[in-house]
């Protein structure tokens, strides 16, 4: 195992402030939020694979820069209206074991595949990169091969097998938190090997004072949090501006 499944520590964190700049639409049936880069021909697109969250204000508010950054960014609903709350995530409410096995890749894949159809066959779209957010990091590794995803990043993966990050055919880029119960040191130090036997370009970076989920949900009124969380950021659109 590349990283370990999902925990509750993935039910934590802060929600940040913002309003969206982007639309949601359906999709072959699923909601789907979408941004547009300003003056930008959609040739070049990022997939954001979420966290269990799904579509709420930390994710679209993130989207959103990446779409400043000069990609179109869609992402859709994984869950299907069945995402884990912030409401519950506060209360104590959030039942992740009963939750999980209504959300494996069975469920999960065509979800994706259909909205990678959708922005290479409607809106024309010639390269996809993907980002993926604890849950989500899992298929970013399984979707990146020709035809589906071109280049990868995923910060504080959750679920990744060894199998799945040794048959990448792609760069990925991995944004890891020194406190992570999920992606241990020992698995980040292992998912190097395999990242090494895979063959791709491949780059971790290691965030000092943070834990598992900062990429998305980190406390922005605590400087060291906010720092890391935004030079990830920009580790992902550097990453993205090199290979995409």
């Amino acid at each position: 195992m590349a990283s370990n499944p999902p925990a509750a520590c993935c039910a934590s964190g802060f929600k940040h402030e913002g309003t969206p700049a982007g639309e949601t639409k359906k999709i072959n049936g699923v909601d789907t939020y979408i941004v547009y880069p300003k003056d930008k021909t959609p040739e070049k697109a990022i997939l954001f694979v979420t966290d269990i969250f799904g579509i709420f204000t930390n994710s679209q508010i993130l989207a959103d820069e990446y779409a400043n950054n000069g990609y179109l960014t869609i992402m859709p609903d994984l869950f299907q209206g069945d995402k884990i709350s912030v409401s519950d995530m506060e209360s104590g409410k959030a039942d992740l074991p009963a939750w999980f096995p209504n959300h494996q890749p069975a469920n999960v894949e065509p979800i994706i595949e259909s909205t990678i159809k959708y922005a290479r066959e409607t809106l024309g779209v010639k390269k996809i990169g993907a980002v993926g957010y604890c849950f989500g990091g899992k298929y970013v590794c399984r979707f990146l091969k020709p035809g589906q995803i071109d280049v990868g990043y995923t910060a504080h993966p959750s679920f990744v097998t060894h199998e799945e990050l040794g048959a990448i055919k792609g760069p990925l880029s991995i944004a890891a938190a020194e406190v992570d119960s999920i992606f241990t040191t020992q698995l980040r130090h292992e998912s190097e090997d395999t990242l090494i036997k895979a063959g791709q370009p491949w780059q971790i970076n290691l965030f000092s004072g943070v834990s598992h989920g900062f990429g998305v949900r980190a406390d922005l009124s605590d400087p060291k949090q906010k720092w890391a969380k935004e030079q990830a950021f920009c580790q992902a659109v550097a990453w993205f501006n090199q290979h995409l």
